[in-house]
């Protein structure tokens, strides 16, 4: 594994760690880091060599399926479901692991998500009755999902 390629895994996990806390700590995804992520994103595939164009098409299929989605929930159920924070962090993943990483990276934030929520109706932390309503920072979960993404293209390149 090259030099490049640790400090550009270094850089992207020390802003989605960065991310994942605050928004553990306080349900938000700031506005300069989830920029920054997508930047340097795509400042990492024109520096890798990577085609521009689809690292370019992912910040912007990111971003735009999430708001799609925050608000057809906002429209059928009358109260958000998805934060527009969430939006510009799967826009900064398609940054960094182009359009075709986005389907494995809400596959996995979103399996995991279900699963702990799962997990605490099945403990008994959360009553089976509220949690629809119960609120989760998803951050943290698309995070993982875009780092795991982001290696495994990056041990082995699918490059379209």
């Amino acid at each position: 594994m090259s030099v490049d390629i640790l400090l550009w895994g270094s850089l992207l996990g020390g802003l989605l760690l960065g991310l994942s806390y605050i928004d553990l700590k306080h349900y938000r995804l700031p506005d300069k880091l989830t920029f920054a992520l997508a930047l340097a994103g795509l400042v990492q595939a024109y520096c890798l060599g990577l085609p521009l164009q689809h690292h370019l098409m992912g910040a912007v299929v990111g971003y735009l399926a999430f708001v799609a989605i925050e608000k057809g929930f906002l429209k059928l159920r009358g109260y958000h479901g998805l934060g527009r924070g969430d939006a510009k962090l799967l826009a900064g993943g398609g940054a960094w692991c182009g359009w075709f990483g986005l389907p494995y990276i809400v596959l996995m934030a979103s399996l995991a998500g279900l699963s702990l929520l799962l997990a605490g109706i099945l403990t008994g932390r959360i009553k089976k009755q509220h949690a629809a309503q119960q609120a989760i920072p998803f951050g943290p979960f698309l995070a993982i999902a875009i780092f795991i993404v982001w290696a495994a293209l990056t041990a082995r390149p699918l490059w379209p």
